[in-house]
């Protein structure tokens, strides 16, 4: 097993990272107490070069992270943690210190869709702006969701069986969208289902 390889001032950089999204969320740096109480507790602990002192990531702006997994480097000279983040990463309210492109284009992940989109769709349920459609679905309650969740699968059959690629795409995105009011209406992140087919995934997997 590869062993920490700490700097001469006893740090270690350390990459935070979504482990959900996989978007990567800020680089810190840590010493060995530091890694010890994140492995320890399952919290973001870091090290402050400009305070010189340990601290906690979200201890006092309320934005912690769940720490899912530390990974190390063949090297062993980096770190990954990855977490489950309540709230903005950086100090900025940003959900990642990474969101200024100085060069070329940033191609978004499926998930980095797939989140954005869950979280537009809680967003709308706490605000209910008026005029948007998606505060009409919740506004009409849980039988009319069900209802466009049920006419968008019969639309995603009807292009399929018509073999019609650009309408089989537009329909699938319509159904994702309304499945995904429908979890939120029911309050079941969206999460649960990924991990539901991560884990089916992993017993396949280890079966074969």
């Amino acid at each position: 097993m590869t062993t920490i390889q700490y700097d001469p001032s006893g740090l270690i950089p350390v990459i935070i990272q979504n482990a959900e999204t996989k978007e990567v969320l800020t680089l810190a740096y840590a010493n060995e107490e530091a890694v010890q109480k994140t492995m320890a507790t399952n919290e973001t602990w870091l090290y402050s070069r400009s305070r010189s002192e340990l601290w906690n990531k979200g201890a006092t702006s309320g934005n912690t992270q769940k720490v899912t997994a530390v990974r190390l480097d063949c090297d062993g000279d980096s770190l990954i943690y990855e977490v489950i983040p309540n709230g903005p990463a950086c100090h900025t309210g940003k959900d990642s210190c990474f969101f200024e492109t100085i060069h070329g284009e940033r191609n978004e992940s499926p998930g980095d869709m797939f989140a954005q989109l869950t979280a537009l769709i809680e967003a709308r349920e706490k605000e209910m702006p008026e005029g948007a459609y998606t505060t009409y679905l919740f506004e009409e309650g849980i039988d009319k969701i069900c209802k466009k969740v049920g006419e968008e699968a019969a639309e995603v059959i009807i292009a399929a069986k018509n073999r019609d690629a650009e309408e089989l795409s537009m329909e699938t995105a319509d159904l994702l969208y309304h499945v995904l009011v429908l979890l939120q209406e029911q309050k079941v992140n969206f999460n649960k289902v990924t991990n539901v087919l991560k884990e089916r995934h992993e017993t396949k997997a280890t079966s074969k």
